[in-house]
């Protein structure tokens, strides 16, 4: 058989068992894995896995199915660790109904291999009852889970018309991240956002952030990726890997953590705006060993574990509210309203700038140096 892997999230690379079932799976055929989603992949670069899963582009997981589909192999995997049986589940659910969507025929059997190694793990055959579900539930002690059970127990809603999505699995005090967001915190284990004209405007079970609201903007509930808690959570030493740089000096601009970091690998520097942007950026951007020079304002919701920075880097602090307007001058002023610019000559030159923007607009402010 020709059987295509996709392989969602870090916990499941960081748990091990993404190699071992690729390892397993080969027994029934030829192999080919990739990635679906983004934040796997830095979890991907650390285990050295970038031969093996394929992280070249950025897809939502619906679309690296469709890859497969489109390559009609004969079956398809999707490797999922979530943070619980229900949270799991229905991601498979949302992931294999945005897929359907996508295809014009769904003759390709997919099947769902769930928090493998934990007690409540699952596998979940979508569209099928083959009897290589049968063979792996005995394998890897997985408790069978049709796609019934999971529509009945965890996605039905006694409010069709209304417009709200329950998010499950999450525990109080957690952020909440809506298409790599931060948009509230929550304060029960019981999670509902509620959207009107595309935009969020009420919560049950948290507390609503205006600011990441405001950021978020339009959103569609029901495609949105939505994640509470760290983005990654196990403790890792980051492999840093080399990356061929320009021979002149460019610095980027990102001010959405949404962005895909990792085309910004060719830069010499990235100013990144926001304090959770700064956060993951900087953590991904060390991978590559380039440098950021972050706006900041103190309002940090705590994404990942560590946040690792690059030696040289600079974190500026600015007075509550104002690292978006220090962004907007400094994109205005420094890259002419583009992404990138090739007119500084080191990374001090580019720090001394954005001082002299901050102090321009009479921010108070202050500068910290990773060394």
């Amino acid at each position: 058989m020709r059987i295509g892997i996709v392989v969602h999230g870090p916990n499941i690379i960081d748990s091990g068992y993404a190699l071992k079932l690729i390892d397993l799976l080969k027994n029934y055929g030829d192999v080919k894995a990739r990635l679906g989603g983004t934040m796997g992949r830095t979890a991907v670069i650390d285990a050295s896995l970038e031969n093996v899963i394929d992280i070249t582009k950025k897809l939502v997981p619906s679309d690296s199915l469709k890859i497969f589909y489109d390559d009609n192999v004969d079956l398809i995997f999707l490797l999922n660790y979530g943070k619980s049986d229900v949270t799991g589940q229905v991601f498979g659910y949302k992931v294999y109904n945005h897929y359907i969507d996508k295809i014009d025929d769904n003759n390709i059997p997919v099947i769902q291999i769930e928090r493998p190694g934990e007690a409540d793990g699952s596998i979940i055959p979508w569209n099928n009852d083959l009897d290589i579900v049968e063979e792996l539930s005995r394998k890897l002690n997985l408790a069978i889970v049709k796609p019934d059970e999971v529509y009945d127990n965890h996605i039905k809603s006694d409010n069709p018309g209304f417009n709200q999505r329950i998010v499950h699995g999450v525990s109080p005090g957690e952020n909440i991240m809506v298409n790599s967001v931060v948009i509230g915190k929550t304060n029960s284990d019981k999670l509902t956002l509620i959207a009107k004209d595309n935009h969020i405007v009420d919560i049950i079970g948290g507390e609503l952030k205006e600011h990441g609201l405001e950021k978020l903007g339009e959103v569609d509930l029901d495609s949105a990726i939505i994640k509470t808690g760290l983005l990654r959570k196990a403790k890792v030493i980051p492999r840093v890997i080399s990356t061929e740089k320009p021979n002149d000096f460019k610095i980027t601009f990102l001010d959405h953590a949404g962005e895909d970091v990792y085309r910004f690998r060719d830069s010499s520097v990235v100013i990144t705006v926001g304090d959770d942007t700064t956060l993951i950026s900087s953590d991904i951007l060390y991978r590559f060993d380039i440098p950021i020079i972050g706006i900041t304002d103190g309002d940090l919701d705590k994404v990942v574990e560590d946040g690792f920075k690059v030696k040289n880097s600079v974190i500026f602090e600015v007075e509550s509210g104002f690292d978006d307007i220090v962004g907007q001058d400094i994109k205005r002023i420094i890259f002419g309203g583009k992404r990138e610019s090739y007119d500084y000559q080191n990374i001090d030159e580019v720090k001394d700038k954005i001082e002299d923007i901050i102090k321009n607009i009479n921010c108070k402010y202050k500068i910290n140096l990773i060394n």
